[in-house]
C-alpha cells in the first residue's frame, strides 16, 4: 500500500515580504547607480556610492512602512468585520442563519444536513461568528504582530538586496567600472533570486529566474540610456 502524500505550497508571510524587499532592493538600487553611472559630469564612483546608500536608506523605510500599514490595515479590517458579526449574530440571528444555510448549500448539502449544522452552529456563538468571518466573508483571522514583523522583514530585505549592486562601487575606480562589476554580480543574483522564487511558488524556474533577471536588465538599462541622453 503507497501512502498518497499531497504537496502543496503555503506561502508565508515571512517568504512574502522577503521576495518584497528583495526584489526591489535588487533592482531599484542597480537601476539608480547605472543612471548615474552614465551620467557623466564629473560623477565618482565616490558620488553612485553616497547616492545609492540614500536611496536603500530611504527605500527600506519606505518600503517598511508600505509594509507595516498593509499589515495594520489587514488587523483593523479584520477587527471591525468581527465586531459587526458578532452583532448581527446578536440581533439579527435568523438572516445569520440563513447565510449558513447558502454557504452549506453551495457545497451541495441537503436541506436536512443544513438545519442540523445551523443547530449546531447557534449554540457556540464564537464559533458561529469565526465560522461566518471564514466561509462568508473569506477573511483569516491575522497576527498581531503581522504589521510590525512585515516591516522590519521588509526594510532587512530591501537593504540586504540594495548592498548587492553598490558593493563594486565601493572598490572600484571609476562609475564604468563599478557599473561592470554591478550589473555581473546583480543579474546573477537577480537570476538566483527569480529562480528560487519561481521554485517555491509552484512555477517553472527557469522562465521565473529569466523573468526575474530581464526586469533588472531592462530598468537599468532604461536609467543609463536616460541618464546619457540627459547628460549630452
Amino acid at each position: 500500500m503507497h501512502l498518497h502524500e499531497e504537496k502543496h505550497f503555503k506561502s508565508s508571510d515571512l517568504v512574502t515580504d522577503i521576495v518584497i524587499g528583495m526584489s526591489d532592493g535588487l533592482t531599484v538600487p542597480f537601476a539608480l547607480a547605472a543612471g548615474l553611472s552614465g551620467a557623466g559630469g564629473g560623477i565618482t564612483a565616490a558620488i553612485v556610492v553616497t547616492a545609492g546608500i540614500a536611496e536603500i536608506a530611504a527605500g527600506s523605510i519606505a518600503m517598511g512602512l508600505g509594509g507595516y500599514l498593509a499589515g495594520k490595515t489587514e488587523v483593523d479590517h479584520y477587527d471591525s468585520e468581527l465586531k459587526r458579526e458578532y452583532w448581527e449574530v446578536d440581533n439579527l440571528p435568523d438572516k445569520e442563519k440563513e447565510e449558513v444555510r447558502e454557504v452549506f448549500a453551495e457545497m451541495g448539502l441537503s436541506a436536512q444536513s443544513q438545519e442540523l449544522i445551523v443547530a449546531e452552529l447557534a449554540k457556540n456563538k464564537d464559533k458561529w461568528v469565526e465560522f461566518m468571518m471564514r466561509f462568508e466573508l473569506g477573511l483569516e483571522k491575522p497576527d498581531a504582530k503581522r504589521a510590525r514583523n512585515s516591516a522590519m522583514n521588509i526594510g532587512l530585505s530591501y537593504v540586504v538586496g540594495g548592498l548587492v549592486p553598490l558593493s563594486p562601487y565601493f572598490f572600484a575606480g571609476s562609475p564604468a567600472d563599478g557599473l561592470k562589476w554591478s550589473s555581473v554580480i546583480t543579474l546573477l543574483c537577480l537570476f538566483i533570486f527569480g529562480f528560487f522564487k519561481a521554485k517555491v511558488t509552484g512555477q517553472n524556474p527557469w522562465v521565473g529566474a529569466v523573468k526575474v533577471a530581464l526586469i533588472g536588465s531592462v530598468a537599468a538599462a532604461a536609467a543609463f540610456t536616460i541618464a546619457k541622453l540627459v547628460g549630452h
